[in-house]
């Protein structure tokens, strides 16, 4: 059994018990045009908000060159998806328990050859991925900022996508690219977008209204507002203490905020999942008749968006 910590207490790893009545997770990507956006911070605090409503969420920390999960959380975990891609462990033995019973999965950090997963190792996370999809309800995926092959694999195989944005204008110009490119060459045709460090209601309903506006009338894209979260000092405060502002800071405005989100997203979560499974979502990138990539899916790879 493979003993992990959190923190400084070493405990083992378990997968917790009630799942829902499915036989595969709700999967969400978490991503941004841009670094600096606070993305990585959404997902643990959204994801122990969730975990407290008795579900059993993952987080896939799939930022794979630069992890940033770990650090946030304080952990230091032996292993991580590196280890999988490289075929030298199973998925099942990197997975490290996190706060209040949220699980991760770590990336690997400063991993320069896992900055654009090859179709080996894409094929690989399908084979491993399938033997997770019982254990969890709830998997967040916290992609990497841009749009770069990964990012873009990671948010098409999801069954929803989540774009922070924050109200400055390179991060609503790099999110509108994002989703353009994620509509047009990828047929997705619905985002949430989550405003983080929100001084002014109305500045970000400014902001709301103009990717709105650009994306319907030039993408025919849904964008939905998932909420806000506030500018707060004490989400500062909490990274420096590498502990999610939820856990540290309960009666805080932003972790007031995170678990309104959780509920919002519980409440309008699918009854029924299409077709299933994350692994139908991994063979379809890949049976997508790839005649349009000449084989390749991502055969055109578009360069990072500059931060």
């Amino acid at each position: 059994m493979q003993i992990a910590s959190y923190g400084n207490t070493a405990r083992p790893f378990s997968s917790p018990s009630e799942p829902l009545a499915r036989n595969s997770p709700y999967v969400l990507s978490v991503s941004s045009g841009k670094g600096g956006v606070g993305k990585t911070n959404v997902v643990i605090n959204l994801a122990v908000e969730i975990q407290r409503r008795g579900l059993r969420v993952l987080v896939f920390d799939a930022d794979m060159g630069l992890s940033n999960v770990p650090i946030l959380l304080g952990l230091v975990p032996q292993y991580n998806i590196s280890h999988v891609l490289f075929g030298e462990m199973r998925m099942k033995e990197v997975l490290f328990p996190g706060p209040e019973g949220v699980t991760v999965l770590p990336a690997g950090f400063g991993v320069q050859e896992l900055a654009a997963l090859t179709e080996e190792q894409q094929l690989r996370l399908l084979c491993e991925t399938e033997e997770l999809e019982e254990d969890f309800d709830v998997v967040l995926i916290d992609t990497g900022a841009g749009i770069s092959p990964n990012v873009l694999f990671f948010n098409i195989v999801s069954h929803d996508n989540i774009v922070v944005v924050c109200p400055e204008p390179t991060s609503m110009s790099d999110a509108y690219v994002l989703m353009k490119i994620l509509a047009l060459r990828y047929q997705r045709k619905s985002f949430k977008v989550l405003m983080n460090s929100v001084k002014q209601e109305d500045e970000a309903a400014r902001v709301l209204d103009r990717i709105t506006d650009a994306s319907q009338r030039f993408l025919g894209v849904s964008v939905r507002h998932f909420g806000n979260i506030p500018h707060d000092r004490r989400i500062a405060e909490a990274v420096r203490c590498q502990k999610p502002v939820v856990e540290l800071y309960p009666d805080s405005a932003s972790s007031q905020a995170f678990s309104q989100l959780a509920s919002q997203l519980l409440g309008s979560m699918p009854e029924e999942l299409p077709v299933g499974s994350l692994q139908f979502f991994w063979k379809r990138l890949f049976a997508s008749d790839s005649s349009e990539w000449g084989g390749d899916p991502f055969q055109s790879r578009p360069t990072l968006v500059s931060t």
